[in-house]
């Protein structure tokens, strides 16, 4: 921990929720989220974590390149970019688009176990890759959390998407908050749920 508060970390998410468990574990992080836009191909990518750490692996290089176009690069240690997707039956959900969008995929989640994907990348922008004997170099990974829903009825989940909370978060939902009323059980990380798998 000595080590990592004297580095310069930044963090390449708009998330409040990973920023605040960075901030619960000590560490200090500097927020600069990636203009990154998610339309990579899900079909080719063989997991939906797979999918997930590809994204945040753009994200966290979007972000390097735009500090080295700014010259304010030269003192960063370590990006951290990340992304999480809800997956059922082999469909991706992503953020809602809008009020009904969070409606159907509630209506799909009820009742029934689906698949929570976080990935994450850590970026060391002046450490070489020995395989590309250059900069930078990166790790990825995903962490995969099983949610289980209880059965939810319309009143409910139209009760639910009206505290506004469902319309940034993947799958429509945020187990941290409102919507743990909805989960049922978590088999695995509980935080790769929240966005940020702490442990892994």
């Amino acid at each position: 921990m000595p080590l990592l508060l004297s580095k310069r970390i930044v963090l390449a998410s708009a998330s409040p929720r990973r920023f605040e468990l960075f901030q619960r574990m000590g560490l200090k992080v500097e927020v600069i989220p990636s203009t990154f836009e998610e339309t990579l191909d899900k079909l080719q990518y063989a997991t939906p974590g797979d999918y997930a750490a590809e994204t945040a692996t753009h994200k966290a290089i979007e972000v390097s390149r735009r500090l080295i176009q700014l010259e304010s690069q030269r003192n960063v240690d370590l990006i951290v970019g990340a992304d999480t997707v809800v997956e059922l039956d082999g469909m991706i959900l992503e953020k809602p688009r809008d009020e009904k969008d969070a409606f159907r995929m509630l209506s799909l989640l009820s009742g029934r176990q689906h698949k929570v994907y976080t990935g994450v990348v850590i970026l060391l922008p002046h450490a070489t890759d020995p395989t590309l004997g250059q900069a930078p170099l990166l790790r990825s990974f995903y962490e995969e959390t099983a949610v289980e829903f209880g059965n939810l009825d319309e009143a409910t989940i139209t009760a639910y998407i009206a505290t506004g909370e469902p319309m940034d978060k993947a799958g429509s939902y945020g187990i941290q908050d409102a919507g743990a009323s909805l989960v049922k059980s978590v088999n695995g990380c509980f935080y790769n749920v929240v966005g940020f798998p702490i442990h892994r």
